[in-house]
């Protein structure tokens, strides 16, 4: 986060709770979507969230719905969440120290991450996943220690590269913590074997077993070990964008759409088309790669 913040998104910008519920039935009956994840920026300030929640999970076919969040909220909603119809959560936190945590996310909300992890457990929204990204000379030597941590408290902890999405534009391939490191780094405390790796499909985490299981660890490379070939997302932004990729530099108008009475068929299209316009990679390894305009914070993950 940049220590000026980020402008927020105008309200008239921003897909109200009918447009999201309307786009998410669309892309449940008419498109063949399977899973709904609310991710963000942070999902837990929206106020209606848990009646999204609850309208998306009576649709038919029910899709399975998770959660992508910094934890701080999850104390007060991890319950009325669950209630609602959301399965399960992932929760970031990069580090176990209050200290990296706050030079990190410049908040002081280290142990309010700890406690909603807690109340998402309490609450059986399993597995509970924790997302954590290392950075050089920030928490790069924390792998061992966060993995043991996730073992003893029941999460599932997944190592997420760091990519670039960052507002300030400033991410340098060089020095960058591969998944060779991140495995490296754990095998100096832990046993790892590849789990099913035949049968990873269109998922972006390469699982480990960690001592034989039943304990296990993900890495997630999109930049050193890219998983496009099996890609199956579409990700819709706050203000009703569509976008095939997270790298990607165009996107496809649906709010406009929906805006100007379009029907669900005529919506459908429009999405259906973007989507068989992707682009086969995300071109991360070509030379003249540009990092797109959006940083992660409002493209969702």
């Amino acid at each position: 986060m940049p220590a000026e913040g980020l402008n927020w998104l105008p309200k008239p910008e921003l897909l109200t709770d009918d447009e999201i519920v309307r786009l998410v039935s669309i892309a449940v009956t008419e498109l063949g979507v399977t899973e709904v994840r609310f991710t963000g920026g942070e999902p837990l300030l929206r106020p209606g969230l848990v009646a999204i929640v609850e309208r998306c999970a009576a649709l038919t076919p029910r899709p399975q719905i998770s959660l992508t969040t910094n934890g701080i909220g999850l104390v007060r909603t991890a319950t009325a969440l669950r209630d609602a119809g959301l399965d399960r959560v992932n929760v970031s936190l990069d580090t176990l120290q209050p200290d990296v945590f706050q030079t990190m996310t410049r908040r002081k909300r280290h142990q309010d991450v700890l406690d909603g992890l807690a109340a998402a457990r309490a609450a059986c929204l399993a597995p509970v996943k924790v997302n954590a990204v290392l950075m050089p000379g920030l928490n790069d030597d924390e792998a061992p220690n966060l993995l043991a941590w996730a073992i003893e408290n029941r999460y599932e902890l997944r190592f997420i590269q760091q990519m670039p999405l960052d507002a300030q534009h400033g991410w340098k391939r060089e020095g960058m913590v591969t998944a060779g490191d991140i495995l490296a780094s754990l095998r100096t405390r832990f046993a790892l074997t590849p789990e099913h790796e035949e049968e990873r499909g269109s998922a972006p985490a390469e699982r480990w077993l960690v001592d034989g299981g039943p304990a296990r660890v993900c890495v997630i490379a999109s930049v050193t070990r890219p998983f496009c070939r099996a890609c199956d997302r579409t990700r819709l932004t706050a203000d009703g964008q569509v976008r095939t990729c997270l790298f990607a530099r165009e996107e496809t108008d649906l709010r406009a759409a929906l805006r100007s009475g379009a029907p669900d068929a005529e919506v459908a299209e429009r999405w259906r088309r973007a989507m068989w316009g992707k682009k086969a990679c995300s071109g991360l390894d070509d030379p003249s790669f540009l990092q797109p305009q959006r940083p992660m914070s409002a493209i969702g993950g």
